[in-house]
């Protein structure tokens, strides 16, 4: 799994990932003010057909604009998104304020929603002071381009890209030369400590503006509950899956101890997170050769059969095309095809985190990768295609609706489809001969388990450090401290060397720079698991969880399209039920799929001491 920075539609109005919806807004602000739309029904109904109406017309250009800036990043592409962010603000924060003037009204039920929606758009509010608004949006783009452009350089001539250094710690086995990149991309973070903080202040008092107590409340009240009951139901979801994670924890520290010794890793200490194949220790795949046993062999290896296939770059995006196909979906257009970009081009600086773009809100849908031919872009191919086709799914829904049912649903979808990307959906489409026997089960499963579980609290973690930082119970001489104190609680993996309080390590992940809401991906994995239960259910497919593959089953597809068509018109339970049946998310579906591997799991743990 690779997270992505999702294109989303009118409910993402933030300076950093609609910076190029600025016109739109712009447009809104000057056409629409407390004039022109009187605090009555109707009022209220033609401001929010008004307010869409203008918002895609002027969002295409926009969005072009923000694809030019992610795509070829120059001081003028910089300036110009900056520019674009500081007027996308100000006006967002005028129509969220315009939209709360008819909160004591009895609209109806699509009126209030669209309302509702509009004045939950904003990911960054800035305040209404023009000077403030222009602060925000310069350091929202300086903060992502920075981490856009990093390189940890050894000298002026041997400098490395971040996704060099990622390959290298996929594969070496080298503790030094892992702690010497671990480290040296942390140095690229640290000058964004300033600019944050500053970004932090500025952004509270927008919230402010829009009644509430800080940004992170603000980010909370957008899942159809209270912000306090969503935080509980975190803790619920969290509660289901942690036995399962501390027996996969207590088994990698175990085996990465016989690997590397007791003295780099101790058995009564969280890991070193340099250790785990991951350049942020989110997911711990690539260390499977050391912690699987030898009779656990998954029977192949992905990354060599598409190598050997000779596939590439493009031909992994039809594999993945193709498998939407088989559920239904109409094929991609050709335009995506000639617009989006596979490869890391060889002239110029890019963002290579994988994206997924709906450019008009209709058919123009684009990726935004650079592909490598391996197993994990294989699986994020199908990931970002969900995303594609989740846009195009509720393209007829007015713009305020064309957004997943809560940003969680938007990361799960292609998660599901890559579910089935089992042995058996191989051999079908010519990538594997035969479908391992069931001894090979758990190879399969610990490999999984390494990206999926290990991921679960690396994706609680990243907000909750965030929500303390907005609430102010979080300073910014402690911002490194706070960090690695959660790593440990909720993950058990520790910084490799000391850190100091100017150093700033949770800029070294991209979606703290680029200021994307991460919460999302937590949800994801619980729903992608619940979504895909439900999904095998519904193809009639009765053996063990993680064999089924929907791939082929129209039944399914029709199940998941009319989920997908609701976009955002309807609260994320109704959403959940129209595929699930149930209108609460489980995470149970997580320890079905996993029951044979946390039975081994207890074997392997057996006179082990666990815990962290």
């Amino acid at each position: 799994m690779k997270p992505t920075a999702l294109r989303l539609g009118a409910l993402a109005l933030s300076v950093v990932l609609l910076a190029g919806w600025t016109l739109a807004c712009t447009e809104t602000a000057r056409h629409g003010g407390s004039d022109e739309f009187p605090v009555t029904v109707d009022g209220a109904q033609e401001f929010a057909q008004q307010s869409q109406s203008t918002l895609l017309d002027l969002m295409v250009e926009g969005g072009r604009a923000e694809w030019v800036k992610a795509t070829y990043i120059t001081e003028d592409t910089q300036a110009l998104a900056a520019a674009a962010n500081e007027e996308i603000t100000a006006a967002s924060v005028r129509m969220a304020k315009e939209a709360a003037r008819f909160d004591d009204l009895d609209l109806s039920y699509d009126t209030r929603r669209q309302l509702a929606l509009l004045k939950q758009a904003l990911t960054l509010p800035a305040p209404s002071d023009p000077e403030k608004t222009a602060e925000v949006a310069r350091l929202a783009a300086s903060l992502d381009s920075a981490f856009g452009t990093g390189k940890y350089c050894r000298t002026d001539e041997d400098c490395l890209t971040l996704d060099e250094m990622i390959l290298t710690m996929a594969t070496s086995r080298n503790p030094d030369e892992l702690l010497e990149l671990w480290s040296g991309w942390r140095q690229v973070s640290p000058p964004m400590r300033a600019d944050f903080a500053r970004l932090v202040k500025l952004v509270n008092e927008g919230a402010a503006e829009l009644g509430y107590s800080d940004l992170g409340t603000m980010w909370r009240s957008k899942y159809d509950m209270e912000p306090n009951d969503f935080s509980a139901e975190l803790d619920r979801l969290w509660d289901q899956v942690r036995p399962l994670y501390e027996k996969l924890h207590c088994h990698v520290r175990a085996k990465l101890s016989e690997s590397y010794g007791a003295e780099q890793v101790p058995l009564d200490q969280p890991i070193p997170a340099h250790l785990l194949g991951n350049m942020w220790a989110q997911t711990w795949s690539n260390v499977y050769d050391l912690v699987a046993p030898a009779d656990a062999d998954p029977g192949y290896d992905l990354t060599q059969r598409l190598v050997a296939s000779g596939m590439e770059p493009r031909d992994i995006v039809r594999a993945g095309e193709a498998f939407f196909s088989s559920l239904g979906f109409d094929p991609l257009p050709e335009t995506f095809w000639t617009r989006s970009q596979f490869v890391r081009p060889r002239d110029r600086d890019v963002i290579c985190h994988a994206s997924a773009w709906s450019l008009d809100y209709q058919d123009d849908l684009r990726i935004k990768m650079c592909i490598s031919i391996n197993a994990e872009d294989f699986n994020t191919i199908h990931h970002e295609l969900g995303h594609n086709y989740y846009q195009r799914a509720y393209n007829e829904k007015p713009l305020l609706y064309q957004d997943s049912a809560n940003d969680g649903f938007h990361e799960a979808v292609g998660d599901t489809i890559a579910l089935s990307v089992t042995p058996k959906y191989l051999v079908e489409i010519g990538l594997l001969d035969t479908v391992p026997d069931p001894s090979k089960d758990i190879g399969l499963l610990l490999n999984q388990a390494l990206d999926k579980v290990a991921f679960l609290p690396f994706g609680l973690l990243i907000d909750q450090w965030r929500w303390r930082v907005f609430s102010g119970e979080v300073s910014p001489d402690e911002y490194n401290d706070a960090w690695w104190t959660l790593r440990e609680q909720y993950q058990g993996v520790r910084a490799p060397v000391a850190r100091a309080v100017g150093d700033f390590d949770p800029g070294a992940k991209y979606h703290v720079p680029a200021n994307v809401p991460y919460t999302r991906y937590f949800l994801a994995h619980i729903l992608q698991f619940q979504f895909h239960r439900a999904l095998c259910e519904v193809a009639g497919d009765d053996g063990p969880l993680h064999r089924c593959s929907i791939y082929g089953n129209k039944a399914a597809g029709e199940k998941l399209i009319a989920m997908l068509e609701m976009g955002a018109s309807r609260p994320w339970p109704e959403a959940l039920q129209a595929v699930t049946g149930q209108t609460e998310m489980d995470a149970t579906a997580i320890l079905d799929y996993f029951a044979p591997l946390s039975e081994w799991l207890d074997g392997q743990n057996e006179g082990r001491s666990c815990g962290y």
